[in-house]
């Protein structure tokens, strides 16, 4: 099974085709000698019987019954023939149209205690009407009198022959239909299909690619997959290439100002007045190139981060923030840090990923807070607000992606950094404007089963 599994994917939809006719006509003779014949055969025998009977109805009605020869009766496809039973003969006009073995089972089929009416004699040596079967039915009559109506083989095979051709003709005119409509079904796969590999082909190759299939079926969800494929591709080309250029631009210039001011003091000048001033203005410029390359090892850190941790909430993040308020409430005293945090908030991820979340949306709170920053904790719920200036709508859209930076932004990474550690651990992550300031949330979405859970625990 296997084999024939492994055979059928290497063919072509064409070879596919043609095999599926071959095994529709294998098993269309199949059903044809197997099914079809014998059902065939059953139905003409019962026609056969019908004939038989329809005919005795009718020679009963309108023929005078009496035991003269006149009473041997031939018509066009059936044989009628009176038998007396008192005198033990058939009254027919010739002799020889009954066999004497033929007689001889019409004698015992009347004389059986059980008479039937419908009967098959087959003749082992000889012919009756160039044909060895004969179907006859017999009548009992007034005076013990009998009515037999035979059918030769010869009219029962014409009506068999006939049926035969007209179902094996409708038959293979279904057939041929199907066939027709299944090679025009496969000729309009294959023709998107075409295009579609040419597309993608024109895509591997950086060429311009246009790709143009009106179909609502799977295809046709293929192939709008694959334009929308492209243009994030592009999209994402387009974006990598901006990276690249924000990088270099963000790291030359530190670098030529250490450069620069380095060349400076070796040769006895002093940029800044002083030797002391000259090297902070250094020492300031390598910090901020610290902090870019660590920013940037960070995002490419994160774009290797697996959720491999448990099912279930297994971080406390309450000590996770008064971590990072230790250390970062310092940057600007003046501002004032309100908790509204619930005790014992636990989140699922690893502790170095989310305190570098924490640590981006404080820091990027304090750069545009004025007075306050607010910081709400619940379960499976993170929010960081600050009463400073709102985002512009048209920033919204984008806020979340490497380098966009805002109007104090330094880098542009510590938003994306966010983005990536709440969706690799199933959270969700968007910015809101308020009436007085701005608020970063950070949630997930309860399911039945922790709802449950939570109900259960009260």
């Amino acid at each position: 099974m296997k084999r024939i599994h492994l055979w059928i994917r290497e063919l072509s939809l064409t070879q596919q085709l043609l095999s599926i006719a071959f095994l529709a006509i294998a098993g269309f003779i199949v059903f044809l000698s197997v099914f079809l014949t014998p059902s065939v055969d059953a139905f003409t025998e019962e026609e056969m019987y019908r004939v038989i009977h329809t005919a005795q109805d009718y020679y009963i009605s309108y023929h005078q019954i009496t035991d003269s020869e006149s009473n041997y009766r031939k018509d066009e496809d059936v044989i009628h023939v009176l038998y007396d039973e008192d005198q033990d003969r058939f009254l027919i006009s010739e002799e020889n149209m009954l066999y004497e073995d033929l007689q001889d089972q019409i004698r015992l089929n009347i004389a059986s205690e059980t008479p039937e009416t419908d009967y098959i004699y087959t003749r082992k040596n000889g012919l009756f009407r160039r044909s060895d079967k004969i179907l006859y039915s017999i009548i009992p009559l007034k005076d013990d009198h009998y009515l037999i109506t035979l059918l030769p083989a010869s009219y029962e095979n014409a009506f068999r022959g006939s049926l035969m051709i007209n179902v094996v003709n409708t038959n293979l005119l279904v057939v041929a239909i199907l066939f027709v409509v299944l090679i025009l079904w496969v000729i309009s796969l294959i023709r998107p299909l075409y295009q579609i590999r040419s597309y993608i082909m024109k895509i591997k190759n950086d060429e311009p690619a246009v790709l143009n299939i009106q179909r609502r079926d799977e295809i046709g969800e293929v192939a709008d997959a694959l334009t929308e494929m492209e243009a994030e591709l592009s999209k994402q080309k387009q974006e990598k290439q901006e990276m690249i250029q924000n990088i270099s631009h963000d790291l030359k210039t530190p670098i030529a100002t250490i450069r620069s001011y380095g060349e400076s003091i070796k040769d006895g000048v002093y940029p800044y007045g002083t030797l002391d001033k000259s090297i902070d203005v250094i020492i300031e410029h390598a910090d901020r190139l610290d902090k870019k390359v660590r920013s940037l090892i960070a995002l490419n850190k994160m774009d290797y981060l697996l959720d491999d941790l448990p099912e279930g909430n297994n971080l406390n993040m309450n000590q996770i923030i008064e971590k990072v308020l230790l250390s970062l409430s310092v940057i600007r005293p003046e501002i004032a840090f309100e908790r509204d945090m619930e005790e014992n908030v636990m989140f699922h991820g690893d502790e170095d990923p989310w305190r570098i979340v924490v640590e981006n949306l404080i820091d990027n709170a304090l750069r545009y807070a004025k007075t306050t920053i607010q910081i709400v904790l619940r379960e499976n719920e993170l929010k960081v607000i600050n009463d400073g200036k709102q985002i512009s709508e048209d920033r919204m859209n984008t806020l979340f992606r490497p380098y966009e930076k805002g109007t104090d932004g330094k880098f542009g990474l510590g938003l994306a950094i966010v983005y990536k550690v709440t969706t690799t651990y199933g959270y969700r992550v968007a910015a809101e404007n308020l009436k007085d300031g701005v608020c970063f949330r950070i949630w997930k979405e309860t399911s039945k089963k922790d709802k449950q859970r939570k109900n259960s625990k009260k």
